[in-house]
């Protein structure tokens, strides 16, 4: 029987390996040194924050991996030989495949950061994370300061976790506003008024220098490069991005960059090794997708593709139209289609705000045919379904602002913004869009 190794517990291993199952009768095997289960990494923060416990983040019951006939094994594996195809393991263990998929997702940067090794630092993106975060960070009174160093999405979920226990932070952020290289400024300036809002200390256009001990190599203090101020701390979290987890493949055949490297079948140059989820690295970028993409649903869209191609019905990744999610304290953030932080030169831009400072929705559309190109919308849940619709079909901005009632995913009783939405880009482009009222109709089409 064909013997499927999977190095990796995540989404996109464990997707793939369902769907074999699915598929097929052969033998399956998911390696992690991580964890003994598959738990959603998303939900750690809540975790922290109490809203569950950690076996609430285990999707599939313990028995689930028995009666499936998926195999789990606890091990660091240390080196592939592709030519045996044989992994080699920390402890001197081996274990034979027919076919190899990789799937060992990211890990935390590390810039080489005097004392970023001490205790007291981390990242969030393991649970050994989180039991580190439980171990120097329980309450205020044991971590009466902690610093987060980069501005992206896990450092500002590391900031509220924090916040959550009443523990003070400083987040240090080395662009000049927050994630400003990928959100336009009115929204990134809108996330900085909200953090501060929160009681965050934000600083803007600064670098870290230096982590510094105390007598039992514990953190005590940070120091800032552009200013030299030392701030007293006990936890610091090192949040400046990730990269694939791969190091144990760098001496193999198998061809890497900053990722290995696949083609639209994510399979790698060595055959019957497959590579999938954070760790994979396209040849070249699909569209306008970035050729190493770190984002949780993609990495279920590989697990299901590999699992298609390894059994025998071989077929591209196909991720589709962009499209994410994520949440800012009390302002949710979702994104379709295309709006980078600066226009390129054939778009146009639509931006309307709430006075409340905290709603927001900014429109791309192609300012010679008003073909719609992305939105970006804070504060205001709108339904996936349409904008994927109105982008596959080419529709025009006039037309998504037409049915704007449709797409709006907001709970029952919300106040609705789309008439003055609507107002304002008439008054704005001299144009006489009606604003249609929400069909149901129309609605139940889009998800059928």
């Amino acid at each position: 029987m064909e013997h499927i190794v999977i190095i990796g517990n995540g989404i996109s291993g464990v997707t793939a390996a369902r769907h074999i199952r699915k598929l097929s009768d052969k033998k399956i095997t998911i390696i992690s040194a991580e964890t003994d289960y598959f738990f959603s990494r998303t939900a750690l923060m809540y975790v922290y924050m109490g809203h569950m416990k950690f076996e609430h983040t285990q999707p599939y019951e313990n028995w689930f991996w028995k009666k499936n006939r998926i195999e789990l094994k606890k091990g660091y594996v240390t080196r592939v030989d592709t030519k045996q195809k044989t992994l080699h393991f920390i402890n001197n263990d081996t274990l034979q495949y027919d076919k190899l998929i990789i799937a060992t997702g990211s890990k935390p940067n590390k810039f080489g950061w005097p004392g970023q090794d001490l205790d007291g630092v981390m990242g969030m993106y393991h649970k050994q994370d989180l039991e580190s975060l439980e171990k120097f960070a329980p309450n205020n009174n044991v971590c009466k300061r902690a610093v987060i160093v980069g501005g992206g999405l896990i450092g500002i979920e590391l900031a509220e976790m924090l916040h959550s226990r009443h523990i003070p932070v400083t987040f240090l952020v080395r662009e000049s506003s927050f994630w400003n290289k990928v959100l336009p400024k009115q929204e990134s300036e809108m996330i900085n008024k909200e953090i501060i809002s929160n009681g965050i200390d934000l600083r803007l256009g600064v670098n870290l220098k230096e982590i510094k001990p105390d007598e039992n190599g514990k953190v005590k203090s940070i120091v800032i490069a552009e200013t030299g101020e030392e701030i007293p701390c006990n936890v610091v979290g090192l949040t400046a991005g990730v990269s694939p987890n791969i190091d144990f493949i760098k001496d193999s055949e198998i061809e890497t960059n900053h990722g290995v490297k696949v083609n639209r079948y994510l399979e790698t140059n060595i055959p019957d090794v497959y590579a999938i989820g954070d760790c994979a690295e396209q040849h070249e970028a699909i569209g306008n997708r970035r050729p190493i993409e770190a984002v949780w649903y993609t990495g279920r869209m590989m697990g299901e593709t590999v699992a298609q191609t390894i059994c025998k019905n071989r077929i591209p990744y196909k991720p589709g139209h962009w499209f994410n999610s994520a949440k800012f304290f009390d302002i949710e953030y979702q994104t379709y289609g295309w709006i980078w932080a600066e226009p390129k030169e054939n778009e146009a831009r639509f931006y309307w705000q709430h006075e409340s400072e905290k709603k927001c929705i900014h429109i791309s559309f192609d300012k010679n045919t008003k073909e719609f190109i992305g939105i970006n919308c804070l504060g205001i849940r709108m339904r996936h379904e349409y904008f994927d619709k109105a982008l596959t079909e080419k529709r025009t901005v006039n037309y998504v602002l037409e049915h704007l009632a449709d797409a709006n995913f907001d709970p029952e009783f919300y106040k609705l913004h789309e008439p003055e939405i609507v107002a304002k880009f008439n008054n704005e482009h001299g144009t006489n869009i009606h604003l249609k009222k929400k069909s149901w109709k129309r609605i139940f089409n889009l998800t059928n």
